[in-house]
């Protein structure tokens, strides 16, 4: 699975608002790894921030 679709699907799974480190957390992917999907699927629309350093898909 593309990490892209494992961030995006952990932010799903949780159901509100998670930072970085939460989504780190749950996917046991490298920091660099999550902001670099994170900032991909922001570009695309497809998670939004409701406030600062937080995201939830769209």
């Amino acid at each position: 699975m593309e990490i892209k679709n494992q961030v995006l699907d952990a932010i799903k799974k949780v159901g509100q608002p998670v930072n970085a480190g939460k989504v780190v957390e749950l996917t046991k992917l490298d920091r660099k790894e999550v902001d670099k999907a994170m900032k991909m699927l922001k570009d695309e629309g497809l998670i939004v921030s409701p406030k600062r350093c937080f995201w939830e898909a769209k």
